[in-house]
Order: C-alpha cells, then sequence, then structure tokens
C-alpha cells in the first residue's frame, strides 16, 4: 500500500510499487493497491483495506474486483495507523458482493478499544443479498460526477448501469449534490490536518524508528522525520501543518470543515426525499500508466473526486465492476452509495446487479 495510506496509486510504498494484475503498465490504485492487486491476481480470495477518501473502491475499480467503504464506526479502526482519524474506515475487498459481504459480517460490530465504533446490531449481510428485490426502491444517478473531465466510456457505462437496476425492479433518477465539486478542495484541507496531528508521534523518541549519530533532541527529531517519512507524506504533513496554523485556521480548515457539512447535509436531504440509493463513477478514468502522475499531485489527487463525497458524509460505499473500456481493455467501476449503517442494502443491491450482469452475458 502507499505510505501511511497516502496515495491513489501504490507506487510511494517502501517495498516498491505495486502493478495492476490486469496490465502491468498500470497502478493498481490505491493506497489499498496491494489489496486489491492480490484478489485480481488470485493470490488471495479475500483482502482488507482501509478507506480514508476512496482508497478501497478506486484500486477495486482498477483492478476489476469488488470493494466497500463502510460507514464510519461500522468496523472498529483498533489496531490502524491513524492517518485522519475522523476519515478512517476499514473494509472488505472480494472478487464477488457475496465475497464483500461474508468478510463484512465477521469484522464489523462495536468494539471496547474504539469509542467511534458503532454499538448498532450487525446484519445477516449474506442472507440479506437475497431477501427480496429492488422493486419500489428509489435510485438516484448523480449528475454531478457524469460531467466536464469524465471519460466517455466511464460515463456511457455507469449510465447504462441504471437501464439493469431499472431491468431489476427500481426506479432511477438523476440528481444534483450542488457542493460536490468543492468536496475535494475540502478533503485535501481536512485530511492533512488530521495526519499532521496524529503523525507528530513519529519523532524517534517515543514513537517509530529513530535517526543514528544525531548531535542533539532537535538534530534528532529533524532528521528521524526527514529520513523516515517519505516525500508524498511529507507534503501532507507541510499542507496540514500550514492550515492549522495560526492566521489560516479559520480561513482553511475551518471552511473546510463547513463544506464537509453541507456536503452531508445534502447526502440527507436527498435520502430524506426518498431515495434508497446513490450512483455514480467510482473515478472518472480507468487506471493510468505507472509513473504517470508520480510527480503531478494534484492530478492524482483527482483521482479521487468520486470517492471523497461519500467519506465525507461518512456513508457506506460500494465499488464493483461495470464494464471493460473497449479502448485499454482495463476495468471500470460502478459507485453505489447508501444511508448511514445501510449496508446491507448497498450490498444486496450491488449483488443484484452483479448477477443480471452475469446472467446476460451468458444469455
Amino acid at each position: 500500500m502507499d505510505e501511511f495510506g497516502m496515495g491513489s496509486s501504490t507506487e510511494t510504498s517502501a517495498f516498491g510499487a505495486t502493478r495492476n494484475p490486469v496490465n502491468e503498465e498500470f497502478v493498481p490504485g490505491g493506497s489499498s493497491g496491494g489489496s486489491a492487486a492480490a484478489i485480481a491476481s488470485g493470490m488471495v480470495p479475500l483482502a482488507l483495506g482501509t478507506d480514508t477518501g476512496g482508497s478501497v473502491r478506486q484500486p477495486a475499480s482498477f483492478c476489476g474486483v469488488v470493494g466497500l467503504k463502510c460507514s464510519y464506526g461500522r468496523v472498529s479502526r483498533h489496531g490502524l495507523l491513524s492517518y485522519a482519524s475522523s476519515l478512517d474506515t476499514v473494509g472488505p475487498m472480494g472478487t464477488t458482493v457475496a465475497d464483500v459481504a461474508l468478510l463484512l459480517r465477521v469484522i464489523a460490530g462495536q468494539c471496547s478499544f474504539d469509542g467511534t465504533s458503532s454499538p448498532e446490531p450487525v446484519p445477516q449481510y449474506l442472507e440479506h443479498l437475497t431477501a427480496g428485490s429492488l422493486r419500489g426502491r428509489k435510485l438516484g444517478l448523480i449528475d454531478d460526477t457524469l460531467g466536464e473531465g469524465v471519460d466517455d466510456e466511464v460515463r456511457n457505462l455507469v449510465e447504462s448501469s441504471a437501464v439493469v437496476f431499472r431491468e431489476l425492479g427500481a426506479t432511477v433518477e438523476r440528481v444534483s449534490i450542488p457542493n460536490l465539486a468543492a468536496a475535494t478542495a475540502a478533503y485535501y484541507v481536512l485530511a492533512p490536518a488530521e495526519a499532521s496531528a496524529n503523525l507528530a508521534r513519529y519523532d524517534g523518541i517515543r514513537y517509530g524508528s529513530r535517526a543514528s549519530d544525531t548531535l542533539s533532541v532537535g538534530d534528532l527529531y529533524t532528521r528521524t522525520r526527514a529520513e523516515g517519512f517519505g516525500k508524498e507524506v511529507k507534503r501532507r504533513i507541510m499542507v496540514g501543518t500550514f492550515s492549522l496554523s495560526s492566521g489560516y485556521y479559520q480561513s482553511f480548515y475551518l471552511r473546510a470543515q463547513r463544506v464537509r457539512g453541507l456536503i452531508t447535509q445534502q447526502f440527507r436531504e436527498l435520502f430524506d426525499q426518498g431515495f434508497d440509493l446513490l450512483l455514480s463513477p467510482v473515478s472518472p478514468t480507468t487506471a493510468f500508466r505507472l509513473g504517470e502522475k508520480l510527480d503531478d499531485p494534484v492530478k492524482m489527487y483527482l483521482d479521487d473526486v468520486m470517492t471523497i463525497p461519500a467519506s465525507m458524509a461518512g456513508l457506506p460505499s460500494l465499488s464493483l465492476p461495470a464494464g471493460i473500456s473497449s479502448r485499454s481493455g482495463l476495468p471500470i467501476g460502478l459507485q453505489i452509495t447508501g444511508r448511514f449503517l445501510d449496508e446491507a442494502t448497498v450490498l444486496q443491491a450491488g449483488h443484484l446487479f452483479e448477477e443480471l450482469c452475469k446472467k446476460n452475458c451468458q444469455g
């Protein structure tokens, strides 16, 4: 995975870049690209990933597997190395929605070591997959995720998925989340701010590795962090420290928190209007080539534009294969987002979509 979960390509690991099993010239996505690549290559049937702004869903999309970002608090964060504590989630990944449902049932639930874990009962997700249908369900296709910057094939496949859901008995309407465009900018203020605080413990004295032959405490602290952190982690620590500093806290951090609140409210309003699920692409494009965006962090950050909103709102969101690009032969993912703690409905919709697609392919 990317160092400390900071990346969208799994190119910043201390062990070197991970390659996409579908085409080894391309990235597997990130930061949980290793988990997605292991499943896609047949090395393992199931894996876990961490999703802060899309790090389970985007690799799942790029590698053609299934990945779920759970509701915030549905799975304990105990044992994780914290990146952004108010956004971090643990999510299951597998080859089918049923695999993901099975693994989620095992890992979900309240944990005495994590005060943010939910006390709500954990449903029998696997049984719920086939308990009923989507008849009468109301789905929203998020119009704001299908505009400029989205690859034509991605847009067409996501719009075609609406036809599949109609075949399953659901109604699908186009909807809008007005502040969606501001989510990425707000995220890249909030997440680095939390990271700068969480990673302060890596000082060579209390926690983590330690630089050798240092001349003073200050030298120890400076060299340990300079030698221990990679380029992307340093970049995010600096951005986060800046946004929390005196004179900039209100201009950046508090504004970003307000944007987060607005996005959360706009999701809630759609669900209050009777929408059960929301559809969108997982990523604007298919996987990109190794090294293509490594030296342009802004381009890399924009790959999370579709996944960040659900993370900001703490909602469950599933990535599952929707088709293959005719140009590159790479997978394209569909994202299904549901109400808070309603993973059961999200997984059921994904399973029924998956089964109908298989049936149509066989036919």
